[in-house]
């Protein structure tokens, strides 16, 4: 054990590993109980869904995972007749059911993508299942279920094997697990329904033995709490219960006060886990007495309405993993609006969403009530999120993003290269994108491709990242990112921020016209003096690009890119849309070659028309646009 670790960290792992091999060799038992009754009446949930939208979406869904072909992390897993809980479906890799703690799970060689086999035995393919069941009214579903919970339970004994090696997928499997008593509580038969009640028991067990509090203290650890709160909330009959329900509900009050930054970001700045975060936290408020976290739920929910923009689409900063806390289907980027929907009648909040969003999660979690039609008067226009360094630009239906801040803590596991990388959404087309996550372990070259510098919108100098990657999850020689200025008016928005890495200075300005369309940008590199350097500008986009002339690109259908310098147009970008999957993208590239400093300016008209000439000294830029001139100080 390292020497650097705290007396109690080495007490309480010491406590933790003596409890995990006794109940390994002796798996715990418990005696069966009740559910609580504190969710929403199935019943009445299903009857005011019926004919919808999302009874039409998730039947064929349902009747896919009957021939066990399972829509998972934007593909389609394919089984067979036996399901082999265990099995890498990509990579063909299984590994055994020794003790949990020996499963290399983050190697891919010995154990596969573990992301693989997790996404499938978080079970949220069964409430999808069940909720099917309830729509039909037929058997097949409900025997499905039996048949898929009976061979996970042989295959998975307590303490054995990869799906016990990580305490947020037992949490996640626990919520579904929870789910699934709740809506099939009158279907299951009762050998069943016997073993989901003891497996919920033995994941309790689990859970409180294994919380994260020192191996992921993070978004890990707040998942991990919320479920094993629920689970001694919603089974109050166990000894063990009221001591679940107390540790859950303490470690949630903790971590939301330590995770949450004061302007409603999660800390790992990461938007797909502020995502995640705040799902957990709105769960974890439905199973309260009250919600002592409104205030910080509010501001989660006004961050979230600023990241998805007009558009009401997640753009993806730092890692996305493909999953949701309920109901993973569907278009990724979409999530959010179900979670902004449900924060609507939640938190009595005035926010944009449409009727079909409170469907997916809002009415399972809040009951009927929840499908209020929606009146909602709309977005708050321009923000800046000083903590967690986010600036949301808005006008009409054009949203930029602005990325200025740290590396997500505790260790920047989850953070890219970034810094000051800009988004760009001009109403339904993506302009300038986020190149996504593709992978976590499954190859280290394309880890270090999406999570690099080079794959965003940003500066990169000499072909380096901003920061060293430091294994899968974590960087080493972290930037310092600030942000200097930031002033919005109805006219214009203006942000100046500065990344500084290596002895390098990057300082970007950018300046938004509103009424003209105009997004004016000017980048200034300096560094040590003396010898030359490659520095590039680099944009990445999600539409086609057409070259119109030297150094004038159209984007979409009226979008208008203008670099005075010398530029690269290429297609060797690529995107992940969703985890696991890429294609390549057009990228449009202005490199200056030379001595420090270095001045790259750049303009953008969403109107098409571009004529900008430019004049700089460093330290200050002038453009001049339709006879008006605008300057971008220092």
């Amino acid at each position: 054990m390292p020497f650097n670790k705290s007396r109690e960290e080495i007490k309480f792992r010491l406590r933790q590993e003596s409890s995990n091999l006794k109940n390994y060799l002796k798996p715990p038992q418990a005696l069966p109980v009740v559910m609580r009754p504190l969710l929403p009446v199935a019943k009445d949930v299903v009857e005011a869904l019926r004919q919808t939208k999302f009874e039409k979406q998730i039947m064929p869904i349902a009747d896919q995972i009957l021939e066990h072909r399972f829509p998972l992390l934007g593909g389609i897993v394919e089984t067979g007749p036996e399901i082999q809980w265990r099995k890498d479906y990509a990579s063909a890799i299984e590994t055994g059911t020794g003790y949990f703690r020996l499963v290399p799970y983050l190697d891919p060689v010995r154990a596969g993508d573990h992301k693989n086999i997790f996404e499938l035995n978080r079970h949220q393919h069964l409430v999808l299942l069940a909720q099917a069941g309830l729509f039909s009214g037929t058997d097949k579903y409900w025997n499905e279920l039996n048949a898929q919970l009976n061979s996970w339970f042989e295959q998975n004994p307590y303490g054995r094997g990869i799906n016990w090696a990580n305490s947020l997928e037992v949490a996640f499997r626990s919520i579904s697990w929870l789910w699934l008593l709740h809506l099939g509580r009158d279907h299951f038969n009762a050998e069943t329904k016997k073993k989901l009640t003891q497996g919920l028991f033995q994941h309790g067990i689990h859970l409180e033995n294994n919380l994260s509090l020192y191996a992921d203290p993070s978004l890990h650890l707040l998942g991990e709490a919320v479920a094993l709160h629920a689970i001694g909330t919603l089974f109050p009959a166990w000894t063990e219960s009221a001591r679940w329900s107390g540790v859950g509900g303490r470690v949630v009050a903790q971590e939301v006060q330590r995770q949450i930054y004061s302007d409603g970001a999660h800390f790992e700045n990461s938007t797909y886990l502020h995502l995640y975060a705040l799902d957990m936290l709105l769960f974890h408020a439905v199973l309260c007495d009250s919600n002592p976290y409104k205030a910080k739920l509010a501001k989660m929910a006004e961050y979230l309405e600023s990241v998805l923009g007009p558009a009401r689409r997640l753009t993806y900063f730092g890692d996305d993993d493909g999953g949701r806390l309920f109901h993973p289907f569907g278009r990724q980027d979409q999530y959010g609006s179900a979670t902004l929907a449900t924060c609507a009648q939640l938190l009595k909040m005035d926010f944009v969403h449409d009727y079909e969003d409170l469907m997916e999660q809002a009415a399972w979690w809040l009951g009927p009530k929840a499908l209020a039609r929606p009146a909602a008067t709309g977005g708050r226009g321009s923000r800046l999120f000083r903590d967690v360094g986010m600036a949301s630009l808005v006008s009409g239906s054009t949203h930029i993003l602005m990325n200025a801040g740290p590396f997500g803590l505790p260790t920047g596991a989850h953070s890219h290269a970034d810094s000051l990388s800009i988004t760009l959404r001009n109403g339904t087309e993506e302009i300038l994108i986020d190149s996504g996550t593709f992978t976590y372990v499954g190859d280290m070259a394309e880890r270090d491709y999406f999570r690099g510098t080079g794959a965003h919108n940003t500066i990169r100098i000499d072909h380096q990242n901003q920061a060293t990657p430091s294994g899968l999850f974590g960087w080493a020689d972290q930037p310092e990112v600030r942000i200097i200025g930031f002033e919005s008016t109805d006219a214009e928005d203006y942000v100046v921020a500065e990344c500084l890495y290596r002895g390098f200075r990057h300082r970007r300005r950018l300046l938004f016209r509103k009424r003209e369309g105009l997004i004016l940008l000017c980048d200034l590199v300096d560094g040590p003096g003396g010898g030359e350097h490659e520095v590039e500008q680099i944009w990445r986009t999600g539409e086609a690009v057409k070259l119109l002339q030297p150094g004038v690109f159209q984007i979409g259908e009226s979008t208008t890119l203008l670099l005075p310098g010398n530029t690269e147009f290429s297609f060797d970008g690529w995107r992940s849309r969703e985890f696991a999957t890429k294609e390549q993208i057009p990228v449009v590239r202005q490199i200056r070659r030379g001595a420090f400093p270095v001045v790259l300016p750049a303009a953008i008209s969403l109107l098409g028309k571009i004529e900008v000439t430019f004049n700089a000294d460093g330290e200050n830029a002038e453009f001049l646009f339709d006879g008006v001139k605008f300057r971008l100080g220092s």
